[in-house]
């Protein structure tokens, strides 16, 4: 099977906030993406906002689009666990171990990345799992604030304290918000110290993404508040200061080329445990049967997904170039990563993430590339 093509020219997205930290000047930091010299950094993430999109609708993002802007790989899978972890530890999703939406963890069971509970039956993981196991690396921020630096998260307030937060973002003082006002207020407030790093996210458009569509009216409307956001931003940036928009990972609309897992045997035969998302599947097989399995996936699903062993995956770099031996066995034993716009559903286990129409996680340039756009003070 051919594999999906890397393109090894683009850079990553986990090289963001290592070059900031390198510009603030934090020693061991290295400075891969030649960002200019600043006192001040913020880099802003939008859920959901991939480089493909954002340019075929540019014209709902003027002050956004005419930024200084060029494309970074998200880095698979491309789903949100996995971008927060790489912009917060600076290293793939092989080595920060956020391998997906939803992924075993041995002795833990299926865990939900974003929710922190048992995919399986929604039991509370945080007594089993804490964050700061899962994920032990240093934090890019924690590095930013023990050099000094006066360094601030700014995002959801119901996202305070949470597992992920506290696996992905911890280190900075956390600065709870609850609409777009308050975020561009927070952030140009962590901005006026002399020295400074502010993380701030929105999730909005991935939602919209996910329950209209990529692209879609009500998509395109809310892209437009979030060029709003940026200008409010880019209108207020002292001296010396640079901000960096980025993204997570883009989005697809799925069609009608997509399976439904639960309703075909052939698919659950021999498998143990089915994670990730509708895009980037784990599939953990019975002891014995990867090989089978392996073969019924790639018999059903055909050309409309790369199924490959977690061996496989691994070499190619999929998640990486290095994967840490504790993030190895988190890996599905066979790893499915769709193809066009297809997937794998699961009507029934998964009801809700199966119904959306907007769905990540694969290799399309819609889904791995992301912004990195620029504005200086």
């Amino acid at each position: 099977m051919e594999l999906p093509t890397i393109d090894r020219e683009v850079p990553l997205l986990s090289e963001v906030v290592p070059s900031l930290l390198a510009v603030l000047g934090v020693p061991g930091a290295t400075n891969t993406l030649a960002l200019p010299p600043a006192s001040r950094a913020c880099v802003l993430l939008v859920d959901g906002l991939g480089w493909d999109l954002l340019r075929e609708h540019a014209a709902d993002a003027p002050v956004l689009s005419e930024l200084s802007a060029r494309p970074l790989r998200s880095g698979y899978p491309a789903t949100t666990a996995a971008g927060l972890g790489a912009l917060g530890t600076g290293v793939p999703s092989g080595q920060h171990g956020l391998v997906g939406y939803s992924f075993e963890v041995p002795g833990v069971g299926l865990l939900n990345a974003l929710r922190w509970c048992s995919h399986v039956d929604g039991s509370d993981l945080r007594g089993a799992l804490p964050p700061e196991e899962a994920q032990p690396l240093p934090t890019t921020f924690a590095r930013a604030s023990e050099s000094g630096i006066a360094t601030s998260v700014v995002s959801a307030a119901r996202f305070a304290g949470t597992p992920l937060t506290r696996a992905v973002l911890s280190g900075g003082r956390y600065v709870g918000v609850h609409a777009l006002g308050d975020l561009v207020a927070a952030t140009r407030s962590a901005l006026r110290s002399p020295r400074a790093l502010c993380y701030g996210y929105h999730s909005d458009l991935d939602l919209l993404g996910h329950l209209h569509g990529p692209g879609s009216v009500p998509w395109r409307m809310q892209l437009r508040q979030v060029d709003r956001l940026v200008e409010s931003l880019v209108e207020d940036l002292a001296p010396g200061s640079l901000l960096a928009v980025v993204a997570d990972h883009g989005m697809v609309e799925v069609d009608d080329t997509a399976v439904d897992a639960d309703a075909d045997p052939a698919l659950l035969d021999g498998v143990r445990l089915l994670g990730g998302e509708v895009r980037a599947r784990h599939v953990y097989t019975e002891h014995g049967a990867a090989d089978d399995v392996l073969a019924a996936w790639r018999e059903t699903l055909g050309a409309r997904a790369w199924v490959v062993r977690r061996e496989e995956a691994v070499e190619a770099g999929w998640f990486g170039d290095t994967v840490a031996d504790r993030v190895r066995p988190r890996i599905g034993d066979v790893v499915v990563a769709a193809r066009e716009r297809s997937g794998v559903l699961r009507e029934l286990a998964e009801p809700q993430e199966s119904a959306l129409r907007g769905q990540h996680g694969s290799f399309s340039s819609a889904e791995q590339l992301v912004p990195l756009a620029l504005a200086h003070g």
